[in-house]
């Protein structure tokens, strides 16, 4: 897909990757709906999109609410024409054991990650179908791979974006729409490991905000299936994972995860991405 004048609605735009992914999108010449729940964290990126010569509107939304949704698919295709590029990048993370984690964060959790993007997609894919082009990202995470240890619901989300969009390109692959999941690996420098300070496993890898955008551009571009951003090859350990699960587990606790991921818990929380 040729970039440059294309359009977009782009969630979570406000902060951490989102704000990245809609700074990335507008070097590339796309005119984008910015939205998120906080306008005016969306009028400052807006405003750094200006200052690159491109076009951003503001949309302030709760992504929790099916209305609040309906109402944004209709006024971006009012803004922007079109709707060309959608990028359901809005989520949360709850972390906490499973049995410990209130059922109120849990229903927040399926809300946000899941529900909703798959209710944007369902309004607006119809649109790129009718043109025969369009493309949707689903930004899920390499926990949508292999599950992460007291992120069980977060997990579940992830890897429920990672089989619907493995599912929507069978779906629509002579319609001229493409769809794509980002699966981020550690994301530093944005969101809580930067807020407490925290460092993921050597051993694992790592990945940046504008890693995660560059891939973002790079699946639209190119139409591709899936990216797993990360600083080191994590396919060899998800392979192992598919042959031999409970070897892949031991492995897991020998990089150190189960134990990265309760010092997590000990700041826990519930964070927006």
């Amino acid at each position: 897909m040729e970039l440059r004048g294309r359009t977009a609605l782009v969630t979570g735009a406000s902060r951490g990757i989102g704000r990245h992914i809609a700074l990335a999108l507008a070097r590339e010449g796309v005119i984008q709906v910015l939205t998120a729940r906080s306008q005016a964290p969306l009028d400052a990126v807006a405003e750094r999109i200006h200052a690159l010569g491109a076009t951003a509107h503001v949309l302030a939304a709760d992504l929790t609410v099916p209305d609040d949704r309906q109402e944004l698919a209709v006024r971006a295709e009012a803004l922007l024409g079109r709707v060309d590029i959608l990028v359901n990048n809005a989520g949360i993370e709850s972390e906490g054991a499973f049995l410990d984690m209130p059922w109120e964060v849990m229903a927040a959790t399926v809300r946000t990650n899941m529900l909703a993007p798959l209710h944007l997609a369902r309004l607006l894919v119809p649109g790129m179908v009718e043109r025969g082009a369009g493309h949707v990202v689903m930004m899920a995470s390499l926990a949508g791979k292999k599950g992460a240890p007291y992120d069980a619901v977060y997990s579940a989300t992830k890897a429920a974006l990672v089989q619907w969009t493995a599912a929507a390109r069978l779906e629509h692959q002579h319609r001229g729409v493409g769809f794509s999941v980002i699966c981020p690996a550690y994301v530093t420098g944005e969101g809580m490991f930067a807020k407490f300070e925290m460092a993921p496993p050597a051993m694992l890898g790592s990945c940046t905000p504008e890693d995660v955008a560059k891939a973002v551009v790079r699946a639209i571009r190119h139409d591709l299936p899936e990216v797993i951003v990360n600083s080191r090859p994590v396919r060899p350990l998800l392979a192992l994972d598919a042959l031999f699960p409970r070897f892949a587990g031991r492995v897991m606790g020998w990089l150190g995860i189960p134990a990265f991921q309760r010092r997590k818990v000990e700041g826990g929380g519930l964070h927006d991405r």
